[in-house]
Order: structure tokens, then sequence, then C-alpha cells
């Protein structure tokens, strides 16, 4: 196993004011983690996508999967070696290995910096290769892209929001990363320039071997790219998706959900969604299933215990207490 997520959980304080100067602290709410408990492994060559809703837990799992922020608990482990008990320098040498590219292409790059000199710096940096192929290098990368090669000397300002993606990519690419996580990569683009983005994505995974987790807010478009399929909801994976099991047979009524759904994951996204309370605004349960207040088949066990993602069958895993139970009864 290439990569492995262990038990990852992840809490922002809310700041909600000040006691009294003499105390010298801060008081923080209680609030439930942004990502609980999160565990997934990704094989080598391997595509998994991650998808749900606006503050699902996603971006954090991505980014504490990378490292760009560490976990209050848990491990990630790349290629047997656990990335969340290096120090800062052998951290800073690993994690080349994990790239992300951002949701944002036009806050995701230097504003002050050409394309070329953006790609110079990555492979200065890392030193992998020698000074004098590095121009040749950001050639090849641009090409893998599908961009011109005098796209060197121009800045993120003179390219569409494609391009700037593109660009990222090549960025993500210069690292010779071995798994390279999408976070939302086509979400701030016009639609017809999201398949083009997505095929690259796909081409380059397959032409250069690497492991990819794709994230999206869309069931359809991370079946894709990737077979298996991660579902989140309220920070915790809900509903793991194995290859060949198609997304009608989907089990957790969030999933459903979404399906039922065909629409962005927005407020209101859930129309025609039955009996879903479709209230975003409101605050999760400090207890027990996350997706209760807005679940058509609650019952006790949901009020009091959180559940455990439990595998019903050809690694399809399901976190629901009506789901296992049901299986169970037959």
């Amino acid at each position: 196993m290439l990569l492995i997520a262990e038990h990852l959980t992840k809490t922002y304080a809310h700041r909600r004011g000040w006691v009294p100067a003499a105390a010298g602290r801060r008081v923080h709410d209680a609030v439930r983690p942004a990502l609980a408990d999160a565990s997934l492994s990704l094989e080598r060559g391997e595509s998994i996508g991650i998808v749900g809703e606006s503050g699902s837990g996603k971006s954090t799992f991505a980014r504490c999967l990378a490292l760009l922020e560490r976990p209050d608990s848990g491990r990630v482990v790349l290629d047997g070696t656990d990335l969340t008990g290096l120090g800062t320098g052998p951290l800073r040498r690993s994690r080349r290995r994990i790239q992300v590219v951002f949701q944002d292409p036009y806050s995701s790059l230097n504003p002050r910096l050409t394309v070329g000199s953006t790609l110079r710096e990555v492979l200065l940096v890392h030193r992998l290769v020698a000074r004098d192929r590095i121009a040749r290098r950001v050639e090849e990368l641009l090409d893998q892209v599908g961009l011109p090669a005098r796209a060197v000397d121009r800045y993120p300002s003179d390219f569409s929001g494609g391009q700037r993606q593109r660009i990222c990519i090549a960025r993500a690419l210069a690292a010779e990363p071995e798994v390279l996580i999408a976070d939302e990569p086509v979400s701030a683009l016009d639609v017809s320039i999201q398949a083009q983005i997505l095929n690259l994505l796909a081409d380059l995974r397959t032409q250069l071997g690497l492991s990819m987790i794709f994230i999206s807010h869309d069931l359809h478009v991370v079946r894709y790219i990737a077979p298996r399929i991660a579902v989140m909801f309220g920070g915790r994976i809900v509903e793991i998706l194995p290859p060949g099991i198609p997304l009608e047979s989907a089990r957790h009524p969030y999933t459903q959900a979404l399906l039922a759904s065909r629409s962005r994951l927005e407020p209101g996204w859930l129309v025609g969604a039955g009996e879903l309370n479709a209230d975003l605004s409101a605050s999760l349960p400090a207890t027990g299933c996350p997706f209760r207040g807005r679940c058509p088949h609650a019952f006790e066990p949901c009020h009091e215990i959180d559940p455990p993602a439990r595998d019903i069958g050809q690694g399809h895993a399901v976190a629901c207490h009506y789901v296992t139970t049901a299986s169970r009864s037959y």
C-alpha cells in the first residue's frame, strides 16, 4: 500500500472572546471536529475519489494527507514512512512526494513570477535535475499539460482560468510526486473547460503511473476519474463505494440524497430529496451520527452513537446504524 491514513482527526477552535487580561488566555467554544477518525488507503497507481458538500471535511482531509496541516491525532504513512512523526527537515523532503492541485487557479499562482520561474523554483528547491537541464525540463512540463513553450516568459495574468490550472498541474508534476491530490480542480472553471482538465488529469495518471486522490462535490465527475469513492459528511467518511459497484447501489441516506439531487452541493441543493432536512446552516449534533438531524431513517442508536464504518460486502463500507442493522436482519 502506497499511502495509508489512519484515524485522522482535526479540530479548529472557534474563538468566542477574551477572558480578563490577567488570565492571559483565550476561551474557545467546543466544536465538532472538521475531520473525525478518517481512514483511507491508496495503492500505487490507484485513483480514489472523495465527494461531499461544502464543509464536509474534504479539503481538511486533503491538507492533512499532504501534511500541509498536521492532524491532531492519527497517522499518514507513505510507502512505510510515518510522515506525521517526521521533523521539519525530513518532512519537507518527503512532502514533495505528495502534491496538491488546489481549487482556485487564480490565487494558487504568484502573480509576480513568470510561468518559467514558477516551475524552475520547484526544480531548484528539490534539486530534481541538473542546472543545465532545467530549461529543457520546464519545456517538457509545459508540453505535458498542453501549453506551448512560449508560455515560459509570460505571467499568470496572461492566461485563462483553464490555462492557469494547467500551470498549477505542471507545477505539481515538477516535484515528481507519487501521489497527486486534486482538490476540486475544476469547480472554479467554465463548464466548457472542465472536461478538458478532467481528461488531462486522467491521461497524466495513466502516462505517469500516478496515484491520485480526486476531490469534488459531484459524484458523477468523481466516478469519471476514480473507480473507488469515499463519501464524506460532517468530517467523517460515511460510505466507501468500491470499483464495480454502480452509484445507484449506494446505501447511506446521505449518498442517496446526493444522487437524487444531481445538482451542485450548495445551500438548497437537496431539491427533490424527499424528507431530508436541507438546512445546511444548522449546526451538527454534538453526539451520535452527524447526519441524524437530516436523515429520515434516524432511530434511537443514531442519537447516542456515531456509527463506525462496516463492510456490507465486496469492500462496500457504510457508517450507518439503519443500513447495518437492516443488512444483519437478512
